[in-house]
C-alpha cells in the first residue's frame, strides 16, 4: 500500500501561483507514476499531469502546458505540481495519485486539496 496526502492549497486570484505537494509513505519504492488530477463543482475528474517515478519524464494535459509544471523529488517521496497564471477554470478539488503497474493505471489516491481562484 501507498498513503497519500496533498497540501498546499488554497485561494488564489487569478493571475497567481500555489504549488502543491504530495508526500508518499507505504511502499514508495514500488510506485512507477504519480500524476494529478482534479475535479471540480458538477464535473467528472480529470487528469493534470503525470510523472514517471523513476526517469521524471513528464506529460501535462493540454489546458494546462505552459502553466503548470510537475515534478517530484524521489529522495524526499514527493511530487509537487507548480501551477502559475492560475484562471477561475482551475478551481477544482486536486488529487495526487500514485500506480505500480504502468503509467496510466493509478490504485492509490489522497483525499484532496481545494484549489479556488477567485476574480
Amino acid at each position: 500500500q501507498v498513503q497519500l496526502v496533498e497540501s498546499g492549497g488554497g485561494l488564489v486570484q487569478a493571475g497567481g501561483s500555489l504549488r502543491l505537494s504530495c508526500a508518499a509513505s507505504g511502499r514508495t519504492f514500488s510506485v512507477y507514476t504519480m500524476g494529478w488530477f482534479r475535479q471540480a463543482p458538477g464535473k467528472e475528474r480529470e487528469f493534470v499531469a503525470r510523472v514517471h517515478w523513476k526517469t521524471g519524464g513528464t506529460y501535462h494535459t493540454d489546458s494546462v502546458k505552459g502553466r503548470f509544471t510537475i515534478s517530484r523529488d524521489s529522495a524526499k517521496n514527493t511530487m509537487y505540481l507548480q501551477m502559475n497564471l492560475l484562471k477561475l477554470e482551475d478551481t477544482a478539488v486536486y488529487f495526487c495519485a500514485a500506480g505500480d503497474k504502468n503509467i496510466y493505471q493509478y490504485d492509490y489516491w489522497g483525499q484532496g486539496t481545494q484549489v479556488t481562484v477567485s476574480s
